[in-house]
C-alpha cells in the first residue's frame, strides 16, 4: 500500500502551502512574544509582581488550553479556508488593544483574549498540513510550520528595538502592539488566494485505516461518506481520544514540550536581564540569536528525520530518534541555570533552544497520526491538555522568585520533563509493525 498523493496540485505548490503556514506561525509568535520582550518595562511600568506577571502569563496559557479545544472542534466541523483567517484576524485584534492596557486587571484580559484566538492557528494549520503533503513530507512540513515562531521570534525583538530604541517615557512599549498586531490582516489575503476548499480534503495513508478522504471544506454531498449515518458525538470523542492509545502516549509529550518551552519563552528575558545583569538592548539581540538557534533546531530536526527516512528508516523511529536526542540536549538547562554571565552561558542557551524548538515537528508528524479522520478534535485536545498542564508553573515560576530573589533554580529545572515524556512515549507507542495495518485506535 503506497501513501497517498494529498492534492492534484504541483509539488511546488504544497511548498508554497507550507511558507503560508510559516507566516502564520511567525505572527502568532510576534504577537504573543512582544510581551515577553518588553516584561520589564511593562513590569515596572504598571508595577507588577514577579508572581503577576507569571499570573498573566499562565492565564493566557489557560485561555489557549480553552481555544485549543474549542476551535479543534469547529475545526473539523465548519471550512478551514474560512475559520484560519478568522481566528488571524481574532488574534491580531486582540494584541492591538494590549497597547491600551492601563494596569494589571486590563493587561490581563487582553493576555487572556490573545490566548484563546491564538489557539485556532494550530488545529488549522495542522489539517492544512495533513491534507496537502505526503506522509514521509510531513515532518519536514511540520518543521517549517513551526520554525515560523522562531522566525517571529527572532524578527519581534528587533523590530521592538527599533520602535522603542532608548526611549524610557511612560508608554513607550505601545506602540509595537499595535503596528505588530496590524500586520495580521495582510496574510489572509495571501490565504485565500492560495487555497481552494478541494484543497483540504483529507485521505488516507498506508499506516490509516483506509475508510476513505475526509473532507469538511467541500459540500457534503462531496465526501464519499457523506451517505454514511454519522456518528454521535460520544463515539467520534472516544475513538479519536478517550480509547486511542496513541492519543494518550502522547499527552506527556505535549505537556512536557510546552514546559520547557514556554517557561523559556517567557522568563528568559527576565533572567538575562534581571538575573545576570544584561541591558535591554542586549537582551533583545541575544533574543533574536536564541531564536535563531531555535529555527536553525527546528529546521534541523525535520530534516534529520527525512535523512532517516531516506536512508531506509521507518518513519515512525525516525521521528523517536530526533526526539530523543532534542530531549537530551534541552536538559542542558541544568547548565544553564548554573553559569554565570558569558560566552559559556550564551552557548549554553543557543543550544537549549534549537533542541527545544526540534521537538516540535517531532510531536506534530506523531499528533497526525493519532485520528486522522478527526484531527482537528485530537490536536486540540492534546493542545488543551498540553496548556492546561503546563500554564501553572508560569505563576509558581514567578512565585519562587519573589521568594528566593533568583531564576536559577527555575530555569535549571525547566528542560528536564521532556527527556521523562519520551521514555513514556517509547512504552506506549514503540513502533509500527512492518507491512501491518496499524489502526490509529489500536496503536
Amino acid at each position: 500500500m503506497h501513501d497517498h498523493t494529498p492534492s492534484p496540485r504541483a509539488r511546488i505548490w504544497r511548498w508554497w502551502v507550507s511558507g503560508i503556514l510559516l507566516l502564520a506561525t511567525m505572527l502568532n509568535y510576534m504577537d504573543r512574544q512582544t510581551l515577553a520582550n518588553l516584561s520589564v518595562r511593562i513590569s515596572d511600568e504598571l508595577a507588577l509582581s514577579q508572581e503577576q506577571y507569571g499570573t498573566v502569563e499562565t492565564a493566557f496559557g489557560l485561555a489557549f488550553a480553552v481555544g485549543s479545544l474549542s476551535f479543534g472542534i469547529l475545526a473539523d466541523r465548519l471550512p478551514v479556508r474560512w475559520l484560519y483567517p478568522a481566528v488571524v484576524v481574532a488574534w491580531s485584534a486582540a494584541g492591538i488593544v494590549t497597547a491600551f492596557a492601563e494596569g494589571y486587571a486590563g493587561l490581563l484580559a487582553c493576555r487572556i483574549a490573545l490566548g484563546f484566538f491564538e489557539a485556532g492557528h494550530w488545529p488549522c494549520a495542522l489539517k492544512t498540513t495533513r491534507a496537502v503533503l505526503d506522509r514521509g513530507d510531513r515532518m519536514l512540513g511540520n518543521s517549517l510550520l513551526q520554525s515560523g515562531g522562531a522566525i517571529g521570534a527572532i524578527v519581534t525583538p528587533l523590530v521592538i528595538r527599533w520602535l522603542v530604541g532608548d526611549d524610557t517615557s511612560r508608554g513607550a512599549w505601545r506602540p509595537p502592539f499595535v503596528i505588530i498586531g496590524a500586520v495580521g490582516a495582510a496574510w489572509t489575503i495571501g490565504w485565500l488566494l492560495s487555497i481552494r476548499s478541494s484543497d483540504l480534503t483529507i485521505r488516507p495513508d498506508a499506516a490509516d485505516d483506509p475508510e476513505g478522504p475526509v473532507h469538511r471544506d467541500a459540500p457534503a454531498a462531496s465526501s464519499p461518506a457523506a451517505s454514511l449515518p454519522a456518528a454521535s458525538s460520544w463515539t467520534v470523542w472516544r475513538e479519536a481520544c478517550l480509547a486511542n492509545r496513541r492519543f494518550w502516549a502522547l499527552v506527556p509529550l505535549v505537556v512536557s514540550i510546552n514546559i520547557t518551552w514556554h517557561l523559556l519563552r517567557v522568563w528568559l528575558p527576565k533572567f538575562l536581564q534581571q538575573g545576570r545583569g544584561v541591558t535591554e538592548a542586549e537582551q533583545l539581540y541575544f533574543n533574536s540569536l536564541y531564536y535563531v538557534a531555535a529555527d536553525i533546531g527546528c529546521i534541523a530536526a525535520g530534516a534529520a528525520g527525512l535523512w532517516l527516512v531516506k536512508r531506509g528508516m521507518p518513519v515512525h523511529r525516525s521521528r523517536l530518534v530526533v526526539l530523543g536526542v532534542c530531549a537530551a540536549m534541552a536538559t542542558l538547562t541544568t547548565l544553564a541555570g548554573q553559569l554565570p554571565r558569558g560566552p559559556a552561558l550564551a552557548a549554553t542557551l543557543l543550544v537549549v533552544g534549537a533542541a527545544s524548538m526540534g521537538l516540535f515537528p517531532c510531536y506534530y508528524s506523531l499528533a497526525q497520526e493519532v485520528s486522522p479522520r478527526h484531527i482537528g478534535r485530537s490536536t486540540g485536545l492534546l493542545a488543551a491538555f498540553g496548556w492546561l498542564l503546563s500554564s501553572p508553573l508560569q505563576k509558581s515560576f514567578g512565585r519562587l522568585v519573589d521568594r528566593t530573589g533568583s531564576f536559577d533554580t527555575g530555569i535549571a529545572l525547566a528542560g528536564w520533563a521532556p527527556a521523562v515524556a519520551v521514555i513514556v512515549l517509547l512504552a506506549v507507542w514503540p513502533g509500527e509493525r512492518s507491512g501491518a495495518r496499524t489502526d490509529a485506535n489500536r496503536g
